[in-house]
C-alpha cells in the first residue's frame, strides 16, 4: 500500500437534499467523489444509514482508512454533543456523532458546514497560507467560519463565525432565531429577492436582479443598493472586531461581482480606519469547498 493511500481521508458534506462524499489525498487532491440523495423526509435513522453506507463504500476504496470528517448544517452543542441549529430539523437534538461512531467503529469529526468551507479555503483555496481567515457563506442562509493559523476556532459555545445572527437593525424583520434585524434577514439570497418584490419588481433570482441593476433597471438598482448597504455594515462590524487577514466569500451570492467593488467600498466606508486593507476574495474551491473542508477535519 502506498503512503499516499494510507493517509487518504474521507470527507462527507451532509446537505438537506444531497450527501456528498470524497476521498482526499495527502496532497489535497480529490481522488473519488460520490453523491447520493439525503431523503430527509424519511427521518433521522435513515440519514444515519445513508451516511454509514457512503462512508463504508469510500472506506473500501481507501484501503480501510479510519479518518472521517463530516460537515453538517448546524453544529454540535458544547453541553451535550448533540446537533443544534440545523435546518434539517430531524437532526436537531440527536447524537449524530455518537451514533455514527458506534456504527463505523472509529472516531468521527463533525463541524458546521460553514466552518468546513472556511477551513478548505484557508488551507487549499483563496486564503491559502493566511494567518486569520474569515470564511463567509452568502446563500439561502448566512454563515461563517474562523480559521487561525490553519486551524478552526469554534469557541467555547461552538458558535464562532455565526455572524449571520448579529443584529444590524433591532427594528428589522423577525428572524427564525427569535431576534430581529439579523444579518441573515438582509444578506441571504431570499432577502435580496424579497427587497426587489417589495419595490414592485418581479420574483427573480439574485443574479438576475444584479444583472438588471447593471442594465439600469431602477427597481433592481434600489434593491441592490439596499443589499450592498447592509453588506457593508455587517462586514465592517466583523472586520472592526476581528481584523482578519483575509475574508473569503462563498455561497451562491459570492458570484455577484458587485460585492468585490461596490460592496468592498461600502465596507471601507464603515470600518474604524482610514483604509480597508483586508482583502475580500471570491472562493477558489467552489461547491467542493465544504466537502474538502470536511475531509481536512480528519486529516492525520
Amino acid at each position: 500500500m502506498s503512503p499516499e493511500r494510507m493517509q487518504e481521508t474521507i470527507g462527507i458534506d451532509l446537505g438537506g437534499t444531497k450527501i456528498e462524499g470524497i476521498l482526499l489525498t495527502a496532497d489535497g487532491r480529490v481522488r473519488e467523489r460520490k453523491r447520493i440523495p439525503t431523503e430527509q423526509e424519511r427521518g433521522y435513522e435513515h440519514i444515519v444509514d445513508r451516511i454509514v453506507a457512503l462512508a463504508e463504500e469510500l472506506r473500501r476504496q481507501a484501503a480501510g482508512t479510519r479518518h472521517l470528517g463530516i460537515g453538517t448544517p448546524g453544529s454540535l452543542s458544547s453541553r451535550d454533543g448533540r446537533l443544534k441549529n440545523s435546518n434539517t430539523l430531524c437532526l436537531n437534538g440527536r447524537p449524530l456523532r455518537e451514533d455514527l461512531e458506534a456504527r463505523l467503529g472509529f472516531p468521527v469529526r463533525i463541524e458546521n458546514d460553514a466552518n468546513c468551507f472556511a477551513l478548505a479555503e484557508a488551507r487549499l483555496g483563496a486564503a491559502r497560507g493566511d494567518d486569520v481567515v474569515f470564511g463567509v457563506i452568502l446563500g439561502t442562509g448566512v454563515g461563517g467560519g474562523l480559521v487561525v493559523n490553519g486551524s478552526l476556532w469554534t469557541g467555547p459555545q461552538h458558535i464562532a463565525g455565526e455572524w449571520g445572527h448579529h443584529s444590524i437593525d433591532p427594528r428589522g424583520p423577525g428572524c427564525y432565531c427569535g431576534r430581529r434585524g439579523c444579518v441573515e434577514m438582509f444578506l441571504a439570497g431570499p432577502a435580496l429577492e424579497r427587497a426587489h418584490r417589495e419595490r414592485g419588481g418581479d420574483a427573480l433570482p439574485a443574479a438576475e436582479i444584479a444583472s438588471r441593476a447593471r442594465a439600469g433597471d431602477a427597481c433592481a438598482a434600489a434593491a441592490l443598493d439596499e443589499y450592498l448597504t447592509h453588506f457593508g455594515c455587517a462586514l465592517a462590524n466583523l472586520i472592526c472586531i476581528l481584523d482578519p487577514t483575509t475574508v473569503v466569500l462563498g455561497g451562491g451570492l459570492s458570484n455577484l461581482d458587485v460585492l468585490y467593488d461596490r460592496g468592498r467600498d461600502e465596507v471601507a466606508a464603515r470600518i474604524f480606519n482610514d483604509e480597508l486593507r483586508t482583502p475580500i476574495r471570491k472562493n477558489q474551491l467552489g461547491d467542493s469547498a465544504g466537502v474538502i473542508g470536511a475531509a481536512l477535519l480528519a486529516a492525520p
